[in-house]
């Protein structure tokens, strides 16, 4: 039995897909959700699921006793699902290789504190790109520059707005990231 933990800060949505994915594999269990914001949707989505919720505030967050807690719960993955901390080096250490992150942008452009969510769409849009993606990579001590897992590219047209970039973002996230989370958990 594979074991994994989802950390989250807003909607949610990637949280559902891979909740989704993997429903029916008995292989893989979702073990927490851990949210640092008391209002994302993505709680109530835990709670529809069935899955533990652990609320934390960012003392809580960088303390041992959450890394602990973590550690207890013998976790095989901690996937980073639109979670918008920097993980804490105790934390890093007692998961070395077993912490992923996915990011709405082709890194290393667009990477890097403040760079989230719409923020990187608007970004993007900007600098008149021609093409944008999403990068799952592994987390290390600073915001989106662990080594790079998996990237899927898009085509961004000079006619769209950060909106349709991010639409067409999220169509990658939600067709990739299960399937990178599987083959990760299993060595494919």
């Amino acid at each position: 039995m594979k074991r994994i933990a989802i950390f989250v800060s807003g909607g949610g949505t990637n949280l559902q897909r891979i909740a989704d994915y993997f429903a029916s594999n008995r292989e893989v269990e979702i073990v927490c959700v851990v949210s640092n914001n008391k209002d994302a949707y993505a709680n109530q989505r835990a709670k529809n699921l069935g899955i533990p919720l652990l609320l934390v505030d960012k003392e809580t967050f960088n303390s041992s006793k959450f890394t602990a807690r973590m550690v207890s719960l013998d976790i095989d993955l901690i996937v980073l699902a639109g979670f918008l901390w920097l993980i804490p080096q105790s934390l890093i250490e007692a998961f070395p290789g077993k912490i992923i992150n996915i990011h709405p942008a082709l890194l290393p452009k667009y990477g890097g504190k403040g760079f989230y969510g719409h923020h990187v769409h608007e970004a993007v849009v900007a600098a008149h790109e021609k093409e944008s993606g999403i990068t799952i990579h592994y987390v290390n001590e600073k915001y989106d520059s662990g080594d790079i897992i998996f990237q899927a590219k898009v085509a961004i047209s000079r006619n769209d707005s950060p909106d349709d970039v991010a639409d067409k973002i999220h169509v990658l996230e939600q067709m990739n990231f299960p399937v990178v989370i599987e083959n990760l958990l299993f060595e494919k």
